[in-house]
């Protein structure tokens, strides 16, 4: 059956010969009978470094199962099953394998609920992500979503608290040709758009409580209607909500329905905020540093990442983000310093006014451009900022000494500082 749908293949009898063949080939996906006493189950996948295991479990074997992932199995099936049960099944074990991009998780932390995530992403259940402002609470969802069987199928995010109150009814679950003044041909919903996949409401608490009612029926009937419609459209739709606020809590002080709660709250999983999780404060910048500005060669200095480490971010990755935009304009060179960040109570590693000298980065390209760079700002110190006479000792036109002092600026460096230095 998997020959047929693509797969490569390799059978052995014992576990002695799955050991050997693991050690001859490379294998993405072992699949184990529980057919041995489930502790030699462990000792055997506690030696799998490279390989995850998909478990079949005999019918008679049910509760092995939840011994089997204990062990250190991805996910199991019992039997008999179906062909697209094993094909989707596998599909979604080898989909763990490939890097998520954009997704920093190196913490220990982090990498907790990333493991709660892809048990999750398996079910259809409804999740409830909660978390502070900032924390990544979307890209967690679309993560769930990238893991799961629906994850060809669309991914729609709303957030619930960005749209004004009289249309969010109509944007949530879409209206009829005339259903109100300015309606001049039918439109679909959010749900209807995230058929076959996944819808993430995001900041779910800002709801008005009319809604939550018509809401919690949606998710109750598996069925939309329309504003201004009477017929009834099947939902096949995976819910994920997400807050920054505690549900619970608003439930006791009734801003928060808590039928809609208890209907929401199947999956609970809360992202940490990041200075819960310190191990992924210095990838993130960088995976930052890399995205605003690629292949041009800035790096963090250790003051910087020591400063990074101690501030507490109540603005969370989100913050973090606007540091970092904000530390690659302020940079006077490709050297991002402790100064550059400009942290509230950040102690920088220079005295204000005063630049940090650019140290030669890795490359042989940047660090000719830093050399250049460098040599340029010398030798305008040396003429006290004159253009035309440093232009004529560096052997240039002014002109092409305007062209490169441009993109010296366009490299964050305070060329007016750097001189007066």
């Amino acid at each position: 059956m998997l020959e047929s749908s693509g797969y490569r293949v390799s059978r052995v009898d014992s576990a002695r010969q799955a050991r050997a063949c693991l050690e001859e080939e490379r294998v993405d996906l072992l699949l184990l009978d529980v057919s041995t006493p489930i502790d030699n189950l462990k000792g055997f996948l506690g030696k799998l470094t490279d390989t995850d295991s998909v478990i079949l479990v005999n019918e008679h074997q049910g509760h092995l199962a939840a011994e089997a992932m204990g062990a250190g199995a991805i996910d199991y099936i019992i039997k008999p099953f179906a062909r697209q049960q094993m094909l989707d099944a596998i599909r979604c074990a080898l989909r763990l394998r490939q890097p998520i991009p954009d997704l920093i998780a190196e913490s220990g932390a982090s990498r907790q609920v990333l493991q709660l995530a892809r048990r999750a992403a398996k079910t259809q259940a409804t999740i409830l992500i909660g978390g502070e402002s900032g924390t990544g609470k979307e890209r967690l969802a679309r993560y769930i979503h990238d893991m799961s069987p629906r994850a060809d199928g669309p991914f729609v995010a709303i957030n619930c608290a960005a749209i004004p109150e009289p249309m969010i009814e109509s944007i949530l679950f879409g209206h009829a040709k005339g259903a109100f003044t300015g309606a001049s041909s039918a439109q679909p919903g959010k749900f209807e758009q995230a058929q076959g996949g996944t819808l993430l409401l995001d900041e779910i608490s800002e709801l008005p409580l009319a809604l939550q009612a018509k809401l919690l029926r949606v998710l109750q009937e598996r069925q939309v209607e329309r504003l201004g419609s009477h017929q009834l459209i099947n939902l096949d739709v995976r819910i994920i909500a997400a807050s920054n606020k505690d549900l619970r809590t608003q439930v006791g002080e009734g801003l928060f329905r808590e039928d809609l709660f208890y209907r929401l709250d199947v999956l609970p999983m809360s992202w940490p905020a990041l200075r819960d999780r310190p191990g992924d404060i210095v990838p993130l910048a960088e995976y930052f540093i890399a995205r605003y500005a690629p292949r041009q060669g800035y790096w963090l200095s250790q003051q910087a990442r020591q400063q990074l480490l101690s501030y507490r971010w109540p603005g969370n990755v989100r913050e973090l983000d606007n540091v970092i935009q904000r530390a690659l304009i302020m940079a006077r060179g490709l050297h991002i310093q402790a100064i550059d960040l400009m942290l509230p109570g950040g102690a920088g590693g220079a005295e204000p006014g005063q630049p940090e000298p650019l140290s030669p980065p890795d490359g042989l390209v940047e660090t000719r451009r830093h050399a250049e760079f460098q040599f340029v700002l010398e030798t305008l110190r040396r003429f006290s900022g004159h253009r035309t006479r440093t232009a004529e000792a560096l052997g240039m036109t002014t002109r092409a000494l305007r062209y490169k002092l441009a993109a010296m600026r366009e490299q964050g460096i305070d060329i007016e500082l750097q001189i007066q230095n």
